[in-house]
């Protein structure tokens, strides 16, 4: 997983072209999201250098608010689907320490299916950000069903880790915002390229997993409940939770240089990707600790 595709400086017409708008009605232009992959893009933390003059609304912090509450209380309906796709079955006479019951999933191909149609959303959301407002909704919907049955899947082996993985997430998203509100962390240039450094490292370590769980036939160390397959989890919670000083910088600048009003649901889409990242990485790492 690499830095959050959805919120970068594309955003703001590549950081130095000015948007403006001829009449009420007409479309903005140098405001769209061009990336040409989902990690191709490195922001900078400079905003737009000319003016941006508009007659209409505009991005706001609080139009950015009010879409991710919107988006959250979608994933969370989706989620609650996909709890119930996830069937538990008692065990009679577990082992000290063994579940108390087993878990199989009723129809992997909505659960799977769910996650690739989220992650095709999004992609299509980096190119189209005027349609976020749709695609991010329906991206929430499906990822919330991905997250839901997983969740499940996670509680059964380890009872109570999915309440224990929200509050922690949600304990970084606070104290993140807190930091950033009081300039302790800011996305300065040094900060953003190393942020970024990180999560392109990471990427890479996903990729480097996934084909050696491929081809070896076993787990890669990542799954594992090793030393350093914790110490692994814990850089990238961290990593993945100072991608919202990034999240925040950018909704930040843009509701300040006056982006067009359809970017308050690109950029709520592009902090519910953080944050969904986040809350999976929590899973992994509390499950590790757990075993």
């Amino acid at each position: 997983m690499s830095r959050n595709p959805v919120l970068n400086d594309n955003a703001f017409g590549g950081g130095t072209a000015t948007a403006e708008r001829q009449s009420p009605g007409d479309e903005w232009r140098g405001a769209q999201a061009t990336a040409a992959a989902p990690d191709a893009a490195l922001a900078t933390s400079q905003g737009p250098t000319g003016p941006i003059v508009s007659t209409g609304r505009e991005m706001t912090i609080g139009g950015v608010a009010s879409a991710t509450l919107v988006m959250f209380a979608v994933l969370l309906i989706g989620a609650w689907y996909g709890w119930t796709l996830v069937t538990e079955t008692p065990v009679f006479n577990p082992l000290e320490g063994e579940p108390t019951a087993t878990a199989s999933i009723d129809s992997p191909l909505i659960m799977y299916g769910s996650m690739i149609g989220a992650f095709a959303l999004a992609m299509v959301s980096i190119f189209k950000p005027k349609l976020a407002r749709f695609t991010g909704v329906a991206y929430a919907l499906l990822q919330g069903i991905f997250l839901g049955a997983i969740s499940h899947l996670y509680n059964v082996q380890f009872a109570g880790i999915v309440a224990q993985a929200i509050l922690a997430t949600f304990g970084v998203f606070l104290a993140m915002l807190v930091l950033y509100g009081l300039r302790i962390l800011r996305a300065t240039p040094k900060f953003v390229k190393g942020v970024i450094g990180a999560t392109f490292g990471i990427m890479f370590l996903y990729l480097g997993s996934f084909i050696w769980s491929l081809f070896a036939g076993t787990p890669s160390f990542m799954t594992s409940n090793s030393p350093l397959s914790i110490g692994i989890s814990v850089v990238i919670v961290i990593v993945a939770a100072l991608n919202l000083i990034l999240d925040f910088d950018f909704i930040e600048r843009g509701a300040k240089d006056g982006l067009p009003s359809y970017m308050d649901w690109f950029a709520a889409l592009g902090l519910l990707v953080t944050l969904v990242w986040l809350y999976l990485e929590m899973l992994r790492l509390l499950s590790k600790l757990r075993q």
